[in-house]
């Protein structure tokens, strides 16, 4: 693994001894060096291929196949699910929710894994749910579960038998409305520094954060190996991983 720039790690940290509020937009490869996959949309490990169904996995995850034959949704859920299954977050996480102590931080994530929520971070839009939050498709009975491991799948409500889902955007699905508002809300307030860590940023509502900051002179920061979306607007580009990046710059920060 590559790592970070010193000479770019210290001209962030510059950045960060002026700033007071900041937006961290995290996508999977924040979560790579707890040992999951670097997912493609809400599901991955596919990049590219069918299912054994033969269905795209965007099919298999998507709204519309969860109505019509929720066991094939619920077959893929389980799967991106018990990728999940033991790990917990990292480094990257955990500075992430640490900096709260010093400055004001929103962090808007694409995964769905809930590891900013269990290292801390309180000011989070989880824009795309968390898998481990369930709820019944008919009345209001809903559930956080550990893991999927005593469910029956595809899983029925214990009070009214109805299908079971996760709390997660499916493909063809809108964005919820409530992570939006506080999207918006957040914006319209306005940040010091913006972060894009671990995303390829191919959603506008990821790129977009970055893309208005960009534009209106406030400092941006891409940690990633590779070029994106975004790369091009960015003033400072680490190419490197999240956890390594985040602790040089943590390490450097405390120092200064």
């Amino acid at each position: 693994m590559s790592q970070p720039d010193p000479a770019v790690v210290a001209r962030i940290v510059g950045e960060l001894r002026r700033a007071r509020r900041l937006l961290f937009i995290t996508g999977a490869g924040i979560s790579a060096d707890s040992g999951l996959p670097t997912y493609r949309g809400i599901g991955g490990l596919y990049n590219d291929q069918h299912t054994e169904e033969n269905f795209t996995i965007e099919t298999a995850l998507s709204g519309s196949m969860l109505e019509a034959n929720p066991a094939i949704t619920w077959k893929y859920l389980g799967q991106i699910e018990s990728a999940c299954r033991g790990a917990r977050f990292n480094e990257a996480h955990t500075i992430i929710a640490e900096w709260q102590e010093r400055f004001e931080v929103c962090v808007l994530t694409q995964n769905i894994d809930g590891f900013h929520r269990d290292a801390g971070s309180h000011n989070l839009i989880e824009i795309h749910g968390d898998i481990h939050d369930l709820f019944c498709t008919r009345c209001d009975y809903a559930v956080t579960v550990p893991d999927y491991s005593s469910l029956q799948i595809p899983p029925v409500c214990p009070r009214c038998q109805a299908l079971v889902r996760p709390r997660v955007v499916l493909f063809g699905e809108a964005l919820p409305s409530a992570a939006i508002q506080h999207l918006y809300a957040e914006l319209n307030q306005g940040f010091d520094l913006v972060f894009s860590i671990g995303t390829t940023s191919v959603f506008p509502y990821i790129a977009g954060p970055v893309a208005q900051a960009s534009q209106s002179g406030i400092p941006t920061v891409e940690i990633n190996p590779g070029d994106t979306h975004v790369t091009r607007l960015v003033d400072y580009k680490l190419a490197a991983g999240a956890a390594t990046s985040l602790r040089a710059i943590h390490t450097a920060l405390e120092q200064a």
